[in-house]
């Protein structure tokens, strides 16, 4: 490599590990370094990551979701912490209306005259009614007071199994998730007013068996805009989650896709396919717990048509689909690159979806396009968006949400740049 090159990808390490706080001269300029790993589950294709909570400190696993309002753990029959201070239902914290009790021992999960904050998990069958309460949380090695959490007590519900389970569809290692969209429970809001600063903070998903990270509460650098693309984060006028308030807005993260194009051409779509509708439709959001993008049935069909013709053009053999992936091959005929997928922001900002993320090694020798059919109905949801980008598409890839500017940074695949979440 050319050394020229050379110091272009050593500068590019080190504004990225300058954005992520890893090194002791971002640390200094903020009050604290927020930083959690992230690993990738292989049976889910969802994100974790862990933390600890309460006296004594617990470690919960808990997966990462995008569009989460709050962070939720099991605080079962084997969990206690003598640190734990529910919310009361008249406090100022309480964003709620209502109120829980419980008939049980005190215990985190079981008081009484609790402000409530439900446990949301779209995989999940029900909503199930968490407690808001005040502990320790220990972010890495930084323990924080005065943050706010809900828990719930699973072993209060030993009949809701399987589907019905407030765990259904998490990594089996996890107890809980941790949300980081625009809420004010949301551990990045919550940080950033702690500590007086802008709401900012960064993402970037790790491939299996690799790690990646979070800052929670990112700094910001003018130089990293020289290696990123930003966009607008556009706010959805409807709740798009489980629970839909009549005129409150999404606090999940959608952006303004214009286009969409295959090896440089457009796909022929109706521009109002892709926009926002008058009642909260349509868009493009991005979520982690959407293991691979999902379109919308009327998207997918010409994007998958437009895609096999281009791929057949470049010689690529196609094998038997295997679900949920439509588009297979034969992997060993793939000697050259695949057709190029674009997203076409606001300002012909591109978003290039390159080969590592466009594609799913399903078993030896075939490789399928891991992007999916998301049909026409929604899920756990009053909403239904055109395009999800999911975590394989994240995957390393840089984000970085700035919510005081309601901006979204991107690198595209830090691999071109020979870097990884890693």
């Amino acid at each position: 490599m050319a050394s020229s090159s050379s110091s272009v990808i050593i500068h590019f390490f080190i504004l990225s590990l300058s954005l992520f706080s890893l090194s002791s001269l971002s640390a200094s300029s903020q009050p604290h370094s927020f930083i959690l790993p992230i690993r990738k589950d292989p049976s889910t294709n969802l994100f974790y990551t862990s933390l600890g909570i309460g006296t004594p400190r617990t470690n919960f696993n808990l997966a990462i979701d995008l569009g989460g309002e709050n962070l939720w753990y099991d605080c079962d029959t084997h969990y206690n912490s003598s640190s734990y201070t529910p919310i009361h239902c008249d406090s100022k914290q309480c964003p709620e209306i209502g109120c829980m009790g419980c008939n049980g021992p005190f215990k985190p999960g079981c008081t009484n005259n609790t402000c409530p904050s439900p446990a949301l998990n779209s995989f999940a069958k029900f909503i199930y009614g968490g407690g808001l309460g005040q502990d320790f949380i220990f972010i890495s090695q930084t323990k924080v007071s005065g943050l706010l959490s809900s828990c719930i007590d699973t072993d209060s519900f030993p009949s809701f199994t399987g589907n019905e389970s407030a765990l259904n569809g998490l990594p089996k290692n996890t107890k809980g998730i941790i949300g980081l969209s625009r809420s004010n429970l949301s551990l990045p809001k919550q940080l950033a007013l702690k500590n007086k600063l802008p709401p900012r903070f960064s993402l970037c998903l790790p491939s299996s068996n690799k790690q990646g990270y979070t800052n929670l509460l990112a700094g910001s650098d003018d130089k990293f805009s020289k290696f990123v693309q930003t966009t607008p984060l556009i706010v959805n006028p409807f709740s798009t989650g489980p629970v839909s308030v009549k005129g409150v807005s999404s606090n999940e993260y959608f952006i303004d896709v214009k286009a969409v194009k295959i090896d440089g051409q457009v796909l022929n779509l109706k521009p109002s396919l892709l926009s926002l509708n008058k009642k909260g439709n349509g868009g493009t959001k991005i979520s982690t717990l959407t293991p691979f993008t999902e379109l919308h049935t009327t998207v997918y069909k010409p994007f998958i048509r437009d895609f096999l013709k281009k791929a057949s053009d470049r010689k690529l053999k196609r094998v038997k689909s295997v679900a949920p992936f439509e588009a297979c091959f034969d992997s060993t005929s793939i000697v050259k690159s695949l057709p190029r997928v674009d997203l076409v922001l606001q300002k012909d900002v591109q978003w290039t979806i390159h080969e590592t993320n466009l594609l799913v090694n399903v078993r030896k020798n075939v490789a399928c396009v891991g992007i999916v059919d998301g049909g026409t109905e929604s899920r756990m949801s009053f909403t239904k968006p055109s395009i999800v980008i999911g975590g394989h598409q994240l995957v390393d890839n840089l984000l970085v949400f700035d919510l005081s500017s309601s901006k979204l940074s991107f690198s595209s695949s830090l691999l071109v740049h020979n870097a990884s979440c890693s």
